[in-house]
């Protein structure tokens, strides 16, 4: 009489495991990345190159900044000790107390408002998505900061 064929599609998870790269395995099994597209020494050199490039320049600029910070606050001392400005250290201590406060305060709460949280939530999905590639960014930015 009328029998109706159902039709199935079978998925051999055998062979779709095998072309899932380790990593979204372990860290990202329902979702996809940008940098899959690459293969892993790939990921790794792109990963490397920027940090590395991103340590010098952080490097450079540190020393500048420090620099800047060191060289003022030396200038400062002179024009405290030679009569040119004066310090209200009073005033000084108020506020570093005030700030204190405002610090213990702040800090004794310990929650996270919700709009950080989600940042802080996205920004530790993207490093399991890419984990290859925040790898050699991270090898790449301490070379760097060394270099």
């Amino acid at each position: 009489a009328g029998a109706k064929e159902d039709s199935f599609n079978v998925l051999d998870l055998a062979e779709y495991t095998k072309n899932r790269p380790w990593w979204r395995k372990v860290f990202a099994p329902s979702s996809g990345s940008s940098a899959e597209k690459y293969n892993v020494a790939t990921q790794l050199v792109i990963g490397g190159v920027t940090g590395w490039c991103t340590g010098f320049i952080f490097q450079k600029v540190g020393k500048l900044a420090a620099t800047a910070v060191g060289g003022g606050f030396f200038l400062l001392q002179i024009a405290n000790h030679t009569g040119y400005i004066k310090v209200d250290w009073k005033l000084v201590e108020r506020d570093v107390n005030k700030a204190k406060q405002q610090l213990k305060f702040h800090s004794s709460g310990n929650k996270m408002s919700p709009e950080v949280k989600s940042r802080v939530d996205e920004v530790i999905l993207f490093l399991k998505k890419n984990v290859i590639l925040t790898g050699g960014f991270a090898g790449g930015f301490l070379l760097g900061m060394a270099s």
